[in-house]
């Protein structure tokens, strides 16, 4: 069983994966960097274990990657001290051993780089992945195994608690796609505006990389927020809700493969 690993700005996503069976749990645990991180996260994991009758022991590989750079070294330690195992570790040295091609590699966001990856290995065409999760990020990749850049907007939440935490008299706002895009109420105007506004934003974007590379070009959508897109079912080829863990587990996969031959 392999374990991925992928530390973002909102969560930290925990996947295991078993050959022969695919991804077993995923857990999603809040990101926080304060003093107390190290033991927030080792309770968490604990607990999550137990509630799923899971054993340390089963895991026979771990990949990690994370864009907070302040809990690389307390992951590291944990996974070593949970799982007995030292983690692959996703960065700029692994890209080159992977023999993937990433121009600027220590500009770029590890997932972004996992998310391009697992595309490359998945569909071995030229792809645009569209991450919806804290920022909005569009990573062209072609099918020779390039990255050939990346387009970043503010993410749906972010956005949204951008517009709410100025306001003091907007409410909490739910995460659902209203029909209309006359807003009829504060709620349903802020919907309309920013969740609307985001279809538009994803397939301007999507065309206007698609003019500079090649109208051939597969769209793939993955991301937690992915789901809330459905007006844009039929600009994705496919919306894969597991492709940067699937990235992490291709590149644990092929160094492990290298390193037994």
């Amino acid at each position: 069983m392999i374990l991925t690993v992928d530390i973002g700005n909102s969560n930290v996503v925990m996947g295991w994966f078993v050959e022969g069976t695919g991804w077993s749990h995923i857990w999603r645990i809040p990101t926080t960097t304060d003093l107390e991180a190290t033991y927030y996260y080792d309770v968490e994991i604990r607990n999550k274990l137990l509630e799923d009758e899971l054993s340390p022991d089963q895991v026979k590989g771990v990949v990690l990657s994370t864009v907070v750079p302040s809990l690389r070294e307390i992951f590291v330690s944990l996974l070593m001290q949970i799982f007995k195992q030292a983690p692959l570790i996703v960065g700029p040295a692994l890209y080159e051993e992977l023999g993937f091609a990433v121009p600027r590699p220590y500009e770029i966001g590890t997932d972004l780089v996992a998310n391009a990856y697992a595309a490359h290995c998945i569909y071995q065409k030229d792809v645009i992945v569209v991450d919806f999760g804290t920022a909005l990020t569009f990573t062209t990749v072609s099918k020779m195994g390039m990255v050939l850049g990346v387009a970043i907007a503010p993410g749906i939440k972010t956005a949204m608690k951008a517009l709410s935490s100025n306001t003091a008299q907007l409410p909490e706002i739910p995460l659902a796609l209203p029909d209309s895009a006359l807003g009829q109420n504060t709620t349903h105007a802020i919907q309309a505006g920013i969740l609307w506004g985001y279809v538009g934003i994803a397939k301007e974007l999507i065309s206007k990389i698609r003019e500079e590379v090649g109208s051939h070009y597969l769209p793939v959508a993955t991301g937690g927020l992915s789901f809330v897109m459905h007006p844009l079912g039929d600009v994705f080829h496919e919306i894969n809700p597991t492709l940067t863990l699937d990235g992490l587990r291709y590149m644990y996969e092929h160094i492990n493969q290298k390193e037994r031959t």
